[in-house]
This record gives structure tokens, C-alpha cells and sequence, in this order.
């Protein structure tokens, strides 16, 4: 089968899984991994390996980009201090945790003989980089705090470029390289370091071509050669391709889109780059799903299971670790938030790429290649299904008594209009005597005038959901209008100049409406202990 015709099928599999994951409410990754799984069990296609080639050269830039390139840098700056513990010491301590966790427990087990310290630290480093993509968008379809999804994304990206940089230092200190810890930590901020100038030197240059020229496919074109430019110059000189990409892209999001970009090309860049998230994201959770083998897998299960547990359980401590070391700085991070990071702990592509670059000859390298592939199928499997229960558990989410009223007000609303469109249809067409219609119709017509006043009546504390409600409206209105004007202009009925006008006068409200900040009062300061964390948590963002 040709390599185009294969990419075809994967994206129209693609589709058919995000349509079926929307029925179903489950995250779009993990149906992801799972249709690949059967799929790779059915072999009905033979689709690309997952190879380090394949993901530093066509995926990982992308994504990363497009991750960084909507992270706010006032968030950032907010949280300059917890991101980057939890990215670089915390990642370092996970992977220590999870080394001795794993060589302790596997020498009691009956598997392969067990795995040594320096194995363990090998395992440690290709499984230590997190990939929340599975979560994320459940964060924000609930309403998880702003700030927790802040620290979720954050540290994700910039734990990509440690999580590299600290697997190919481990790979030479268990080679018998004679390195010293200073040398180590010298090597590892040297390469961070060169990523870092990189992207940052890449990101200013393209910004400010972009705010000296006003085309918009030239300037997504810029920001394309950004993502993956950046990536390739930072590798080609020994720095970290990750971490260039990622201050490239926060760069280019925060300044050369916000102060470069007029407001329709900045439309226009946002939904180039969602949709390549979403592209790149179907290939590689697919991918992942055909490089599992079930049969390997479920041979293995002892050794995957205890790599699981000890792998949450390093994240577990880091977590509270982290917590803990914050506690009396501003940047604290609320104590019952401890779970939901520990859970959005997931793995991903960039694990299962590290665990296949492990060279053959290496001791216990197809027991490392096996436990790493299992734990990134059961964090995906378990944490990206059971994410959204144990936020709700934890009161992490908005959803509340007047939410759920006000659905169920509409919900009635909704289906009583649809009866009575059924009823004007049966009317039309004679299929039912009017005798029989009208009195139904008095009824329907009574739940819609109740469902409306309860809608009117609900009490709502904070005025969100009002405010959202009527964000949503408004958004919805302003692209029914640039619908309309799009439609006179391909009539002949507007010029090309006033089509222009007035479409960037919509667009610049759309931006104002997208950066405008949630409605709603703030929360009373008077709340004590773990509550008034929690709100000083919040409030930093």
C-alpha cells in the first residue's frame, strides 16, 4: 500500500474516532490509542514505525509549537517559579524515585531477572517526560482552574526538553562514560542553554518580520519556519531542539501574533495551528496504538504493572514534593491539586520513541522496550478516562446545582421546540387530524413557557454563567455577520476593499471578546486555611 494512501486512511480513521469519541464522551486520544490498538491486532494496514526520524522531523515541532504558542507569558511569568521546578528538578527527582522504586520491587519479583539501579535510571529517564494532551481539553471542558491547567501545560512542555537532554546523559554515565556530577550538570544546562538562545533569538527575528509585513499566508508561513526551524538550528549546534521550539513559539504567541498580527491573519494563524495539533495529534496517538503489540503486552504484565505503580507513585512524591517546597512562596500550589497533577501525569510518543532508541546490545533493552510501551497504554487507558471523576471528586470543577438546573431547563426547552416543529410538519402534510395536534401543541407550548421562566428565575451567584452564556451568544452572532459579508462578497454584491474593512472590525472583536476575562465576581477573602490557599492558588493567575 502506498505511504499516501496509508496517511489517508489514518486520517479518515482519524475523523470517524473523533466523531465516535464525541457520541461516546471519552478524550479523543484515548480512543485514539485504542483504534490503533485494534487495528494493529487486525492488521489491516501497515502504517508508518514510530520512529525518532518520524517525530523530531514532522511531529514533535509541531506540537510543541502549537502548545507554546497559546501559552500565555503572563501566565508564565506567574508561575515562573513552580513550572520550571516541576520541569526540571522534579523530572530529575522522578526519575530517581522511579529507579529505586523499580530495582527494589523488580528483584523480588519473578520476571527476568530483575532490573538493576542503573537500568532502572535508564526506564526512569525514557519514561520521565509527561504528555497531558489527553487531559488537557477535559481541564477546560469542565472547568478545571485556570492555574492547574496552566501548571499541567506548562510543565509538559518544558519537560520534553529535560526529560531529552537527562536521557542522554543517564545513556552515558550507564555506558561507563567517565563523567562526573558537575560535568553532567554542565553538559545538561549547556544544551538547555543553546536551546533557550536559539528559540529566543529565532522568535524576536520572526516576530518582527511578521510585524513588517502584512500578508497573512506569508505570516503563518513565518510561524511554520519558526516551529520547526528553531527545532532543526538547536540540534544542529548541540542544544535542545525542545526547549528552542517551545521559547520560540512562546515568543512569536505573545508578541509577533498579539502586536504584529492584525486581527484577521491572527484568526486565521490560531486556527492554522489548532488544526495541525489536531492532524499531528491523530497520527501519533494512532501510531502509538500500532506500535503495542497485546500479545507482548499481556506476556509482560508483572513487570508493566510494577513499572505503573512505581512510575505514579515517583510522580506522587515529586508532586507533593513540590507542594510542599512551595508552600511559602507565592507561587503555592493548593494541597488538594496534589492529586489531579500526580493523575495528568500521562505518557506518550516521545517515551515510546526513547525506549526505541535504547541501543540492542543493552542489558534487559526488550523488557525496557515492553514496560515502557504498557505504562504509556495504562496511563492513557486509566488517567485520561478517570481524570474527569476524580476532579469532580476533588471540587475541582465548576459544574454546579444552578449549572445542571439551567442545562436541564434548557434541555426540556429544547426538546418541546422540537416537538412542536414535528407537530407543524404533521399539520403540513395532513398525517395527523388537527383535533388531535392542537391540544398537544398548547402543551408543548406550556413546558417551553415553564423551561424559559425557570431559565429567568435560576439564581445565579457568581453571574457566570450568564456572562458565558451571553460571550457565546455574542461570538456566534459575529461569525453569522462575517458568514453574511463573506457570501455578498462572493455575489459581487460588496467590494473587495469594504469586504476587508468590515471583516477586520469583526475579527478585532472576536480577539476582544476571546481575551476578555470570565465573568463573575471574585471569592470572598475570607475563607481560612486549605480554602484560602486554594483562592490565593487561583488568583495568581
Amino acid at each position: 500500500m502506498h505511504f499516501e494512501t496509508v496517511f489517508l486512511i489514518l486520517f479518515a480513521v482519524a475523523s470517524a474516532v473523533a466523531l465516535a469519541a464525541q457520541r461516546l464522551k471519552v478524550p479523543y486520544t484515548v480512543a485514539l490509542v485504542v483504534a490503533g490498538l485494534v487495528l494493529g491486532i487486525l492488521k489491516l494496514i501497515e502504517p508508518p514505525h514510530l520512529t525518532r526520524e518520524l517525530l523530531y522531523t514532522f511531529i514533535l515541532p509541531g506540537l510543541l509549537f502549537e502548545a507554546s504558542f497559546h501559552l500565555d507569558l503572563g501566565d508564565f511569568r506567574k508561575n515562573l517559579l513552580a513550572i520550571p521546578t516541576l520541569a526540571v528538578p522534579g523530572v530529575l527527582a522522578s526519575m530517581l524515585v522511579t529507579a529505586v522504586i523499580l530495582a527494589s520491587f523488580t528483584r523480588a519479583l519473578p520476571f527476568a531477572g530483575g532490573l538493576t539501579f542503573p537500568q532502572g535510571l535508564v526506564f526512569g529517564a525514557v519514561i520521565a517526560a509527561t504528555d497531558p494532551i489527553a487531559v488537557v481539553g477535559l481541564f477546560r471542558r469542565l472547568g478545571a482552574p485556570k492555574r492547574l491547567r496552566v501548571l499541567v501545560e506548562g510543565e509538559s512542555l518544558w519537560n520534553d526538553g529535560t526529560a531529552l537532554v537527562l536521557f542522554g546523559l543517564v545513556l552515558a554515565y550507564v555506558s561507563g562514560a567517565h563523567v562526573t556530577a558537575g560535568s553532567l550538570a554542565l553538559q545538561f544546562f549547556n544544551v538547555v542553554g543553546a536551546g533557550a538562545l536559539v528559540g529566543i533569538a529565532m522568535g524576536a527575528a520572526i516576530s518582527r518580520i511578521i510585524a513588517m509585513v502584512s500578508e497573512p499566508m506569508i505570516e503563518i508561513t513565518l510561524t511554520t519556519i519558526t516551529a520547526y526551524g528553531s527545532f532543526v538550528i538547536a540540534e544542529a549546534i548541540g542544544g535542545s531542539g525542545v526547549i528552542a521550539t517551545v521559547t520560540a513559539g512562546m515568543l512569536c504567541g505573545n508578541y509577533g501574533v498579539r502586536s504584529g498580527m492584525n486581527p484577521s491573519t491572527r484568526i486565521a494563524a490560531e486556527t492554522f495551528w489548532e488544526y495541525a495539533a489536531f492532524a499531528l495529534n491523530s497520527i501519533v496517538f494512532l501510531l502509538i496504538g500500532f506500535e503495542l503489540r497485546a500479545s507482548d503486552l499481556v506476556a509482560s504484565w508483572q513487570p508493566i504493572l510494577v513499572a505503573y505503580l512505581a512510575v505514579t507513585a515517583g510522580r506522587g512524591l515529586v508532586i507533593l514534593g513540590v507542594t510542599g517546597l512551595l508552600r511559602r512562596t507565592r507561587e503555592r500550589i493548593p494541597l488538594r491539586w496534589a492529586p489531579a497533577l500526580t493523575w495528568a501525569g500521562l505518557r506518550g510518543a516521545l517515551s515510546m520513541v526513547l525506549a526505541l532508541s535504547v541501543a540492542r546490545d543493552f542489558p534487559q533493552r526488550s523488557l525496557l522496550v515492553t514496560m515502557t510501551f504498557g505504562v504509556v497504554l495504562l496511563t492513557i487507558l486509566i488517567q485520561g478516562t478517570t481524570m474527569g471523576p476524580l476532579l469532580k471528586r476533588l471540587g475541582l470543577v465548576s459544574e454546579s446545582r444552578h449549572r445542571r438546573e439551567h442545562d436541564v431547563a434548557r434541555g426540556w426547552a429544547l426538546a418541546a421546540r422540537s416537538a412542536l416543529a414535528e407537530i407543524d410538519r404533521m399539520r403540513r402534510e395532513f398525517a395527523t387530524s388537527p383535533d388531535v395536534l392542537e391540544p398537544l401543541r398548547e402543551l408543548y407550548e406550556s413546558s417551553i413557557r415553564e423551561a424559559e421562566d425557570a431559565m429567568r428565575t435560576l439564581h445565579d451567584p457568581t453571574g457566570r454563567l450568564l456572562a458565558e452564556e451571553s460571550r457565546a451568544a455574542r461570538r456566534h452572532l459575529l461569525l453569522t455577520e462575517k458568514s453574511a459579508l463573506l457570501e455578498a462578497f462572493q455575489q459581487g454584491l460588496l467590494g473587495h476593499e469594504a469586504f476587508e474593512k468590515i471583516v477586520s472590525e469583526i475579527d478585532a472583536q472576536i480577539v476582544r471578546l476571546d481575551e476578555a476575562p470570565a465573568g463573575g465576581p471574585a471569592r470572598s477573602g475570607a475563607a481560612k486555611g486549605e480554602d484560602r490557599d486554594e483562592d490565593q492558588g487561583e488568583d495568581l493567575i
